[in-house]
């Protein structure tokens, strides 16, 4: 191994594989920060008010992290809003679930669970929901209370760090209800 052409045949073979290392190593850097991003604008955003169910503690309502970022608890019902004229607000079943002028709207399933929450979704497709207020990117109009006006004027690296966070919390299986439209009609999908 002391000679000069062996060391440098050497020396050059192991420049490919130091530079795959430090490349997946700056990857791996990267995707952390991107996703601790993504948890302080959650953090800083107060998703979890509206899409993790509360549990009742003997000091009052907590948010039950045991279901976090699973949105409205399936095996919960609610009774008929009784709507009345004017303006309005009214929330119930734990922050999870409200109604108003446009029905009753649930707090969706954030976690990554593949049949019920947000497995299926892409970064891009989560992106231009966001951007547009389009479910799916595409599909009805996102209801209130979802903020996502402001959350539109985020950069689309935040939006991109917070799509990368939700995929790191773990998956719970929960279906969400379906919108209900005025009237009590399913006209949502």
């Amino acid at each position: 191994m002391n000679n000069p052409k062996s060391m440098l045949i050497l020396a050059l073979l192991a420049l490919p594989a130091s530079l795959l290392l430090t490349a997946s190593r700056t990857a791996e850097v990267s995707k952390s920060a991107q996703t601790a991003r993504g948890k302080y604008l959650v953090n800083f955003g107060g998703c979890n008010d509206c899409h993790t169910p509360l549990k009742f503690t003997e000091t009052g309502p907590v948010p039950d992290l045991s279901r976090m970022f699973s949105g409205h608890p399936e095996g919960t019902k609610l009774p008929p809003p009784e709507l009345k004229p004017g303006p309005w607000f009214a929330s119930t079943a734990g922050m999870t679930a409200w109604a108003g002028p446009w029905g009753i709207s649930y707090a969706s399933n954030l976690t990554p669970d593949t049949n019920t929450g947000l497995g299926i979704w892409t970064e891009e497709l989560f992106l231009k929901s966001m951007k547009t207020g389009k479910h799916m990117g595409s599909g009805r109009e996102i209801l209130p209370p979802m903020p996502w006006q402001a959350v539109s004027q985020l950069t689309d690296e935040d939006i991109k760090a917070i799509y990368a966070y939700l995929r790191t919390v773990p998956a719970i299986v929960n279906h969400v209800p379906r919108p209900v439209g005025p009237g009590g009609k399913m006209e949502f999908e």
